[in-house]
């Protein structure tokens, strides 16, 4: 991956958190990514949300697997902690981070290739286990950076670059979430800077597994009619507040919108995707009731986003297991590796 480094200088006039950090200390490299890409975006949004929160950069562990959503790490908090997985793997590695140290903040940044195909089992479990992290999937329907074949999230009948339609039937992450019992579960849109911003936040702060699903078309290859996942159709498919006449190829697609209301986002395609935000009397703690209003809402093509689901009563993966206070990382070697005589002490008390 190639790492261009950005000009470590800070205009005087940047605000400061409490830390005494401005928003650039929560950077990272200059972004590689398709002009236009939705996932830069997600990248600005997380930037301002830990600055927002007063996190430490260092106190802060970041994740991915393959694709292009998983080159995103690299372009915020460059002096946080990182690990780069093989595909869909990165709840492992998430979790064994977590078990050696539960006083860090984790961040898991997918995409709808890398979480809803090889790794959806990782994914599955890393929900099942409370893994108090927050993982945002950068969802855009497309392998990326394979040229654009259809990922597990594409809509049924949407069609490819190349004209094909899909055959096959959507995974959507918010559903599988409820019915795996997250404790957390949000969606937005890449374009939708204040309410991204908001729901990030919330996530963060949320003691559990926060899964947060970001509608990001991609510019290249799923931006073009016939496309459920592009910025056209996802305009299209909310109650129009902000019309954008005409979007310059490859330029930022931005939308602001009221709670309760819908906008319809048009792409660069000429597609359109109609976004409606949950209204502020909205109730997210019943998961019956929330999926209820998914499945109503999905049916008559609207994409419902805000803060869909929370359950505050969930007992993270530590406190399932009953984990030391201690993190082991800062357990000393004899405690971790007491010796053989000990482990022989141990195994008879299995015999």
């Amino acid at each position: 991956m190639t790492y261009i480094a950005k000009p470590r200088l800070i205009h005087p006039g940047l605000r400061k958190n409490k830390l005494g950090l401005t928003v650039r200390d929560y950077e990272g490299a200059l972004s590689t990514l398709c002009a236009g890409c939705g996932h830069d975006s997600v990248t600005t949004g997380i930037i301002q949300a830990f600055h927002e929160l007063d996190t430490p950069p260092h106190r802060v562990v970041k994740l991915s697997g393959i694709g292009c959503s998983s080159k995103t790490p690299t372009y915020f908090l460059r002096d946080a902690h990182g690990f780069n997985a093989a595909h869909g793997r990165m709840p492992s590695i998430a979790t064994g981070a977590s078990a050696a140290n539960k006083q860090l903040t984790y961040i898991g940044i997918s995409g709808d290739g890398d979480s809803l195909s090889i790794g959806l089992g990782q994914l599955a479990h890393a929900i099942r286990r409370n893994l108090d992290m927050l993982y945002v999937i950068e969802n855009n329907g497309v392998y990326g950076l394979t040229k654009g074949q259809f990922s597990a999230s594409a809509d049924l009948g949407s069609k490819s670059k190349r004209g094909e339609a899909n055959s096959y039937g959507a995974i959507d992450p918010v559903s599988l979430a409820l019915s795996l019992g997250a404790t957390f579960i949000a969606r937005s849109f890449s374009g939708d800077k204040r309410q991204l911003v908001s729901i990030l936040k919330a996530a963060i702060a949320h003691k559990g597994f926060a899964l947060v699903d970001v509608i990001s078309p991609c510019v290249t290859f799923n931006d073009h009619e016939g496309s459920t996942k592009s910025y056209r159709y996802t305009r299209e498919h909310l109650t129009e507040i902000v019309h954008s006449d005409f979007v310059p190829l490859k330029e930022e697609i931005t939308v602001d919108y009221e709670a309760g209301g819908a906008a319809a986002v048009t792409m660069h395609d000429g597609s359109v995707l109609l976004f409606t935000k949950v209204a502020e009397g909205y109730d997210p703690s019943s998961r019956e009731a929330v999926f209820s209003y998914l499945m109503k809402h999905q049916a008559s093509g609207k994409i419902p986003t805000g803060i869909l689901y929370v359950d505050e009563s969930g007992k993270d993966m530590h406190e399932l297991n009953r984990t030391a206070e201690t993190p082991l990382s800062e357990v000393g070697f004899e405690t971790l590796c007491p010796g053989s005589a000990k482990l022989d002490e141990l195994m008879d008390d299995f015999r």
